[in-house]
């Protein structure tokens, strides 16, 4: 069943009917009970005689008047069913049941004619009865309804709500310095909380703020840095939007990237600081686009909002002509790619033409995101080429004269958790595209391109549409909310408590709940650990990416550890992965130590909620700097690191890069070349597929829908072991373990699931199929 935001979102306030495929029935042990219980019924009656109670117990399912008031008390056609089938099980596979069902089934097997049906009518009660029992939630529908009631958030903020306070808009594009005057009220102030987006961006106003003598702490998941040497709290803190305090008052407040309220994961964030901050002025900053949302949700809590529109402060040009080829570019050039395989098929080209250039993307630490743009921004190093993913969007300074994007399809992750490939949002190119030409900056203008020349008509096109208007925010289940779930439901996994809330929560139009697929993910995982449900809450909204199969594997080695009572020490965190560490000699040892990086942040994050189980804080932040040092190396380092990659692939296998996202169109011509002709290395593949001008798809946007169904069937291509190492869901032994199996199998002469024919069949109608 579907946890996305469209299957929570209601018509404003009618009930829903649940969804009951959620409905996981409690086993029930038939009754073994001892001779004294079983001798009751028997003694008053007689032995019952099994055959004819069966016979009787399926006359009772097919009575249309018996289904009729099975719904009328809450049990659609699924539940009915299932409910019987307990029933009838525990009925006939016990030694003896309770007196007066027993009376009952004995009056039913020796009752004739017409008062047959009568009789079987009176086995409701304990039908329904033992209905209630494996499905308990049937007795408390209304309080599980009341609970997952999330039609008035304001309500849940009665501090806020007990003041009035003042809502100040700053609507304006990248680059326009809205920002600005948002973050110079909020040093004016006597106390105030910055909330933003990144660490980067918590970690940029806490050095201001200080550099500015206004003494501002810093709370991220991850850190708490006191302005203070005694510790004591400054009036000023920047902290990432999660860590935002709801019962603090402040003089004022910012909330930066305020559209980020529609994002499906973290959208509740923005909803909890702006209706939930407890400050005088609330200074939010973002695009014109979320205007209207947030003045209707500010309608709903008595609050106006004044509006205060800003204009880019330097020019930015979209150009006629294309890059086509890494022969034109020019310092003060970024290109943009989206995906990782893309940043090190460029940087490497780049570099193959006697230039250097720096490297950005989402996975790397905070440090070596800041390092490589330090080295791009230096007037005095030879370094004048940035090779970015679309992590240059918000949080870094960069002085860019022109952006190229390497492509306009990203693949992304809809509300409902599924990946889709698309063009960029009109929302994501301007962001993207205003980084160039930063007002301060070498360069007083910016530009934007495209590296291939199909792709600009669409880019003009996506960046002249107005930015579609925000229309909902995003709203999670609080662990209180999910504690009282779990006192009406105590045999339920997590996992099913938060399918079970979503489905039966009620939003009115300007709400959503936010997908929930990586905290039910990490429920699953961590479901066969003992441990108490606040606990395990905690443990599930851990930050940490999926795909990272080190990273899982460690939150779940902690969670076991913490279940013991034993606390996770820093010796014991360095044999876990196995440090010290040496520099990166391929792409895949980075790839390694960037995981290791998220293992030490996430022990960091366990350390502030987890005192006492995670004790070593101190020690693990020192040595994660000293990681952050390798890595930098390492992305110094990194074509050199591609070269020795590529070197040590043998011809057929797949790639050393983990790759999260579908490849681009270039990459994917280039793997099916490799693929018919061996071990032809892939810089000379990109190169011939650039000098080439692979076919690119021309007119994307009218078509697509066809675009994206080619996308995906091209991801869909290739070794599906490959594909399942790399998402994860494999690991080396398993996939040994497959095949010694599949090998017992054919020498046994079994093949699974059809016969060694159908599989020669199928064989057949697949290379019909590629022919």
């Amino acid at each position: 069943a579907s946890s996305s935001s469209s299957a929570s979102s209601g018509d404003g306030g009618a009930s829903r009917a649940p969804d009951t495929s959620l409905f996981v029935p409690v086993p029930l042990k038939p009754g073994l009970g001892g001779a004294a219980e079983e001798d009751v019924g028997a003694e008053l009656t007689r032995p019952l005689d099994k055959g004819e109670v069966l016979k009787n117990l399926n006359k009772f399912y097919k009575r249309k008047e018996i289904q009729r008031l099975g719904a009328e008390n809450g049990l659609d056609a699924r539940l009915f069913h299932q409910a019987f089938i307990s029933f009838r099980k525990y009925v006939m596979e016990s030694s003896s049941v309770s007196a007066d069902l027993h009376i009952i089934l004995n009056d039913i097997c020796c009752g004739a004619g017409k008062y047959l049906e009568r009789h079987v009518d009176d086995l409701f009660p304990f039908f329904l009865r033992h209905a209630k029992q494996i499905f308990p939630m049937l007795d408390c529908m209304d309080d599980l309804r009341k609970i997952s009631d999330l039609r008035l958030p304001p309500n849940w903020y009665p501090d806020a709500r007990a003041i009035q306070r003042k809502i100040i808009f700053h609507a304006g594009p990248t680059n326009s310095g809205k920002t600005y005057h948002a973050i110079q009220r909020f040093l004016s102030a006597k106390s105030g909380i910055y909330c933003g987006p990144l660490k980067l961006l918590a970690h940029e106003i806490f050095q201001k703020s200080n550099d500015a003598n206004v003494p501002c702490d810093l709370v991220t998941g991850e850190e708490r840095v006191f302005a203070n040497e005694d510790a004591r709290q400054a009036p000023h803190v920047a902290c990432t939007i999660e860590m935002c305090s709801t019962n603090t008052p402040y003089e004022v407040a910012v909330i930066d990237e305020i559209q980020m309220i529609r994002d499906p994961a973290r959208g509740w964030a923005w909803t909890r600081a702006l209706l939930g901050l407890c400050a005088e002025e609330i200074h939010v900053c973002g695009e014109p686009a979320a205007i209207d949302l947030v003045t209707e949700l500010m309608y709903t809590t008595g609050e106006e909002v004044e509006v205060r529109n800003y204009k880019r402060l330097t020019p930015l040009t979209v150009l006629d002509y294309a890059l086509e080829s890494l022969d034109n570019l020019r310092p003060g050039d970024c290109i943009v790619c989206f995906s990782k395989n893309d940043i090190y098929s460029v940087s490497r080209q780049i570099e193959a033409r006697g230039l250097e250039c720096a490297v950005i993307y989402g996975s790397l630490p905070p440090g070596t995101k800041l390092e490589q743009a330090k080295k791009f921004n230096d007037p005095d190093d030879p370094c004048k080429i940035l090779v970015a993913t679309d992590a240059i969007g918000m949080g870094l300074n960069l002085c860019i004269r022109r952006i190229i994007f390497n492509s306009i399809v990203k693949p992304t992750v809809n509300e409902k958790g599924e990946k889709e490939i698309d063009s960029i949002t009109t929302s994501q190119a301007l962001q993207i595209a205003g980084r160039a030409g930063r007002f301060g900056s070498s360069f007083k203008q910016g530009e934007v391109t495209t590296m291939h020349r199909d792709d600009l008509v669409q880019l003009k096109e996506i960046l002249s549409d107005a930015v579609p208007p925000v229309k909902a925010a995003g709203l999670h289940p609080t662990p209180e909310q999910i504690e009282m779930f779990a006192y009406h439901l105590p045999d339920a996994t997590l996992s099913n408590l938060i399918d079970i809330f979503v489905s039966l929560s009620q939003v009115d139009g300007m709400y959503f709940v936010c997908n929930i697929d990586d905290f039910k993910f990490l429920a699953d995982m961590i479901q066969h650990i003992p441990l108490n449900l606040r606990s395990r809450y905690v443990f599930c909204t851990a930050p940490l990416n999926r795909k990272e199969p080190f990273v899982c594997t460690t939150l779940l080695k902690f969670a076991r550890q913490f279940s013991r009572n034993e606390p996770l020490t820093f010796d014991w965190l360095c044999r876990h992965t196995k440090w010290p560490l040496a520099a990166p000699k391929n792409i895949k040892e980075l790839v390694h130590l960037e995981a290791v990086h998220d293992v030490f942040d996430l022990y960091l994050w366990l350390s502030y909620r987890f005192m006492d189980m995670f004790p070593d804080a101190v020690l693990v932040r020192d040595i994660q700097k000293k990681l952050d040092d390798i890595i930098q190396i390492g992305v110094c380092n990194i074509t050199k690191l591609i070269r020795a990659s590529q070197s040590a692939a043998a011809p057929g296998t797949a790639e050393v890069v983990s790759e999260d996202f579908p490849l681009s169109r270039t990459q994917k011509d280039a793997r099916l070349v490799s693929d018919r002709h061996g071990a032809a290395s892939t810089e000379a593949l990109s190169i011939a597929g650039e000098d080439a001008g692979l076919k690119r798809a021309k007119n994307l946007r009218p078509s697509r829908l066809g675009s994206r169904q080619e996308d995906l069937q091209s991801y869909g291509r290739g070794s599906l072991a490959n594909r399942l190492l790399r998402e994860g869901l494999l690991t080396q032994e398993m996939l040994r373990q497959l095949e010694s199996e599949w090998q017992d199998q054919h020498r046994n002469g079994r093949y699974g699931f059809g016969s060694k024919r159908g599989d020669q069949q199928g064989s057949k109608e697949t290379r019909k199929k590629r022919k």
